[in-house]
């Protein structure tokens, strides 16, 4: 072997040591974080087994006598009002999301499909819903609802959540259909199917991808949302819904900080089983309209 093959043999065994190296140092930092993300979710599930004594002694510690008296007293507990705050968000966001998808999905596609004089100026209109600051509306909002009488009813929250859920919608909506072909509609056209057809038995199974991603996304924007929750439905406790109810657990001098985590729990846990069970669908859903569009 020549000092030149020897050479660039060693030159070759560096690189693989700097990229074993590289590697190792990329997957501890990753599982460091991937921990420092776990670990609140960790901390809250044994401190709500606690005790609130125990809690106040050893915020940090295990506890050394695990119950769920917490749990049982949080769903029992009518002044918390946990159970009806849990059917309203269902219902808040079931509702929602309907809307959300459905007039995402043919304004979108109406965007993307029709040319016609207002229809850049209109898709415009909704890309600045995207930019405007959602809570700067707050009180405009409260302002108009409360001089209609629409504040404090089951369907107050439902208005701004599907207005403020569209533009995102029919934004991701517009790019995906553009990477349709054509021709399936004007093929459709052909053997005689309607336009209003084409669009729901053709187009819209096609877009499943794109209109799953919507539906979790804005799942979790509508079951976590506060603010407007807080302005347009305080005065009715039978209309509160999880962000509201989780409120009652806080006392005016002292909290209970294992019976909130007990709660948080318990209303986290719908979100996380829809998250964990589609997470690779909404993954595919960005990617597909990413790339395709």
């Amino acid at each position: 072997m020549t000092r030149a093959e020897q050479m660039q043999q060693r030159a070759g065994k560096n690189n693989i040591a700097l990229n074993s190296a590289i590697s190792v140092v990329v997957n501890f930092v990753l599982v460091v974080f991937s921990l420092s993300c776990i670990y609140p979710l960790v901390w809250m599930f044994y401190s709500s087994l606690k005790l609130k004594r125990q809690f106040n002694a050893d915020i940090i510690g295990l506890p050394k006598a695990p119950t769920f008296e917490n749990y049982i007293k949080v769903l029992t507990n009518k002044d918390y009002h946990l159970g009806s705050s849990m059917i309203n968000s269902c219902r808040v966001t079931i509702i929602s999301l309907f809307f959300i998808v459905l007039f995402g999905f043919i304004v979108g596609y109406i965007l993307s499909r029709i040319k016609f004089k207002l229809n850049r100026p209109l898709y415009l209109i909704f890309l600045m819903g995207l930019l405007i600051p959602v809570h700067s509306l707050l009180v405009p909002i409260y302002v108009v609802f409360n001089s209609v009488n629409m504040t404090n009813r089951w369907f107050t929250l439902i208005i701004p959540y599907v207005a403020f859920g569209l533009p995102i919608s029919v934004f991701l909506v517009e790019g995906y259909v553009k990477t349709i072909p054509q021709d399936l509609e004007e093929a459709a056209a052909i053997d005689g199917c309607s336009f209003v057809r084409t669009m729901f038995t053709i187009i819209m199974p096609l877009t499943k991808p794109i209109l799953v991603t919507i539906a979790i996304i804005q799942t979790f924007s509508c079951w976590n949302e506060f603010s407007f929750a807080l302005v347009l439905c305080s005065k009715k406790v039978v209309l509160q819904t999880v962000p509201l109810a989780m409120t009652n657990f806080k006392g005016q001098f002292a909290s209970d900080y294992p019976k909130i985590m007990a709660g948080m729990l318990i209303t986290m846990l719908p979100i996380l089983v829809l998250y964990f069970t589609f997470s690779k669908k909404i993954i595919e859903g960005m990617v597909a309209g990413a790339v395709k569009g």
